[in-house]
């Protein structure tokens, strides 16, 4: 099947006749394969998210939206029983705190009459205990990082105070990454100074090649030049892709913007040499660096937004199991909040659901294996 003019591999070296390819030339062509890779699994990670984002909209919203008007529901039911005589002192507190907590829950997805009920109950307003936890996280966040979380003295919420600490996190590692890096560098300028050299002059080489091969595209396109409207339409929109494909040094991009522009017959890279191969070739490899980082954010961000487990990576069976997950524990939960519901249909029932809370408050969690 032959590849289409947007793939990478469009722009790979063909051996001559019968020869066989030159090592500078199969280098080059492994890193054009190595790019139509990672382009195609990032579409496919975008388009995997789109498509669980449309199931869980379908599937698993309903469901949420079932658990929160029960929980609604049996907040306000709490709320009616406190308001009579019939429980005792022990009882009514479990009730609070049972209606606190579900109360909480919804107060924090914005419920402003559930935040209302949860203060009229709970001795602490949610702000507080809010507050109260976040200078909590703050205190064991600077203990890890060892120094005090740069906010500008912002009053940070939890989740917030927990990103700003990951993000330092982050930083630490890179920065730690980056001395490595550096050191290696250096050890291996002192053990063999010739190949730096050749490898700085090829990266100079390879930066004057994108530099130049830029230049033309701007030259031939620059839409200041064209008289006809559709044409300069046409060329604006091809200059604003060079643009942007220079400013990340995405050579593929300019190269395939130079083919449709027909700036260079489809036959000039076969006749490119080995050096000029050379240098181009370490453009790909940095491009293909910045994919895979691309990649691995790509991945980290649905992980992110889906709450996959640590370490879990993102991909169609996980989110799949994800979904299925997800449907399981909210069914789970709305069963548990009908029975729940029905216990506070009577005095009886109730005070003996009060009591078997209070009494599962109070077990000790069980141990670990």
């Amino acid at each position: 099947m032959p590849s289409s003019p947007n793939d990478a591999t469009a722009l790979r070296v063909l051996p001559p006749s019968a020869q066989p390819l030159s090592a500078a030339a199969r280098a080059y062509n492994l890193q054009l394969a190595r790019i139509d890779k990672l382009r195609s699994q990032l579409a496919e990670l975008d388009t995997l998210g789109q498509l669980h984002r449309q199931a869980l909209h379908t599937a698993v919203d309903p469901l949420r939206r079932q658990l929160t008007q029960a929980q609604r529901d049996l907040a306000f039911a709490l709320d009616e029983h406190l308001r009579g005589k019939v429980l005792s002192r022990a009882q009514a507190e479990t009730a609070r705190t049972v209606l606190c907590r579900w109360a909480r829950t919804l107060a924090e997805d914005g419920d402003a009459a559930m935040r209302e009920l949860h203060d009229r109950h709970s001795p602490r307003p949610l702000a507080r205990l809010k507050q109260d936890e976040a200078d909590a996280l703050r205190q064991r966040l600077e203990a890890v990082l060892g120094e005090p979380l740069q906010d500008d003295g912002q009053g940070l919420s939890a989740e917030q105070l927990l990103r700003a600490g990951m993000e330092r996190l982050r930083r630490s590692q890179d920065e730690a990454q980056e001395r490595k890096r550096t050191a290696a560098q250096a050890k291996r300028a002192r053990k063999k100074p010739g190949v730096v050299e050749r490898q700085t002059a090829g990266q100079l080489e390879a930066d004057t090649l994108l530099r130049r091969l830029f230049r033309q595209l701007a030259s031939a396109m620059h839409p200041d030049r064209e008289t006809d409207p559709k044409a300069r339409l046409a060329k604006t929109a091809l200059m604003s892709e060079a643009n942007a494909a220079y400013e990340k040094r995405d050579l593929v991009t300019l190269l395939q913007i130079q083919g449709r522009a027909e700036l260079a017959a489809p036959e000039a890279v076969h006749q490119l040499s080995d050096q000029r191969l050379a240098s181009l070739t370490l453009l790909l490899k940095a491009q293909v660096a910045e994919l895979e980082r691309e990649r691995a954010a790509r991945q980290n961000a649905l992980a992110d937004e889906f709450d996959l487990p640590e370490g879990v990576s993102s991909n169609a069976n996980t989110l799949l199991q994800n979904r299925i997950d997800q449907t399981r524990a909210l069914e789970a939960a709305l069963a548990q909040l009908a029975d729940d519901r029905a216990q506070l249909e009577e005095p009886a029932r109730l005070k003996r659901w009060l009591n078997a809370q209070r009494d599962l408050s109070a077990s000790p969690a069980p141990a670990r294996a």
